[in-house]
C-alpha cells in the first residue's frame, strides 16, 4: 500500500480530536493582503476553509487588500499622504479603497471559496450595521475606529452554513464610510462574536524573542512587558495589541502566524503542535 495514503489516513485519524474539540466554535481569520499575492496561495485559502466548516467550525475571513489598493492608486495617479507613517485617507482615496476592497479583493475571495465548493457570502462592516465607527484622527481623514459592532448578519449567514467573507469597511453616525485596519477590524469582530479563536495571519513566523525564536505561547501580561522593553516592535505592535483587546473583549485565544505557510490555519487548529505564537490568558 503507498506509504503517503497510509501517511494521509494518520493525520486525518489523529486530527479527530481536535475536530471533535472545535466543532461548533467561531475562528476569525484575519487574511492579509500580502497573502492574496498568487492565485495558488488563494485556492490553498480557500480550500482550507472550506474544510473547516465542512468538519463543524464557523469560520470567518476578515481580509485586507493594502498592496492592492496601492497599485489602483498609482494607476489612477493618486497621491497619498502620510502623518506619523499612517496614510491620509481623503475622499478620492476612500473612494479607491472602497471599491478595491468590496469590489475587487471580497469577490475575488468569495469566488476562490466558492470554487471549492464552500457556500461564500461577501459583505463590508458597512452591512446591516455590523460595524460602525468613530473618525480615528481628523488628521487621517476617513480612517476609523469601531465603536459599536452588530454581529447579527455573521450569526445568520452562520446559520445558513455560509462562510462570510467581510472588507473592513465601517460607516460612521452620519452615514460616512471609513477605511478601518484589517487586524483591528478582525479583533473587534472576532470580540463581538466572543470566538472561540482569532488567526491573524502576517508574513512572519510570530511573535519572537530578542534571540529570534518564536515565542509559542504568551500570556497577555508578558506582552505588556515585550512591548515596552523593545522586543516587539514595528508592524508586530499593533498586531499583538490587536491581540489584547480581543481577548479583553471575550475571545479565548489569538494566534499570530505565517500566512505563507502552506494550509498554516489547519496546522494550528487540528494539530499538536500548532503553528505561531498563541496569545491567551493563563490557564488557573
Amino acid at each position: 500500500m503507498n506509504r503517503d495514503w497510509i501517511a494521509t489516513a494518520s493525520t486525518l485519524s489523529q486530527a479527530l480530536p481536535y475536530m471533535q474539540r472545535y466543532a461548533g466554535a467561531t475562528v476569525v481569520i484575519k487574511l492579509g493582503g500580502h497573502a492574496m499575492g498568487s492565485d495558488e496561495a488563494m485556492r490553498s485559502f480557500a480550500r482550507d476553509v472550506v474544510l473547516m466548516r465542512q468538519v463543524g467550525l464557523n469560520p470567518v475571513v476578515v481580509h485586507g487588500g493594502g498592496p492592492m489598493i496601492n497599485e489602483m492608486l498609482a494607476k489612477l495617479d493618486i497621491k497619498s499622504e502620510f502623518v506619523n507613517g499612517k496614510r491620509v485617507t481623503d475622499q478620492a482615496t476612500m473612494d479607491v479603497v472602497e471599491m478595491v476592497l468590496s469590489g475587487k479583493v471580497n469577490n475575488r475571495l468569495v469566488q476562490a471559496i466558492s470554487d471549492e465548493g464552500g457556500k461564500a457570502v461577501g459583505l463590508s462592516g458597512k452591512d446591516a450595521n455590523l460595524m460602525i465607527c468613530k473618525q480615528t484622527h481628523p488628521d487621517l481623514g476617513f480612517v476609523g475606529t469601531p465603536v459599536a459592532l452588530d454581529p447579527t448578519i455573521i450569526r445568520d449567514l452562520h446559520a445558513a452554513h455560509a462562510i462570510p467573507v467581510i472588507a473592513p469597511l465601517g460607516m460612521g453616525r452620519e452615514g460616512e464610510t471609513f477605511n478601518v485596519n484589517g487586524d483591528t477590524a478582525a479583533g473587534a469582530i472576532a470580540g463581538a462574536l466572543k470566538a472561540d479563536r482569532l488567526l491573524l495571519l502576517t508574513d512572519v513566523s510570530g511573535v519572537k524573542d530578542k534571540a529570534g525564536n518564536v515565542l509559542t505561547e504568551i500570556a497577555p501580561a508578558m506582552i505588556t512587558e515585550l512591548i515596552a522593553d523593545g522586543t516587539i516592535s514595528g508592524g508586530m505592535i499593533p498586531k499583538t495589541e490587536t491581540a489584547l483587546d480581543a481577548i479583553n473583549d471575550g475571545v479565548r485565544a489569538v494566534v499570530i502566524l505565517d500566512g505563507r505557510a502552506p494550509n498554516a490555519c489547519l496546522l494550528e487548529l487540528f494539530t499538536d503542535h500548532g503553528a505561531g505564537s498563541l496569545i491567551r490568558r493563563p490557564r488557573l
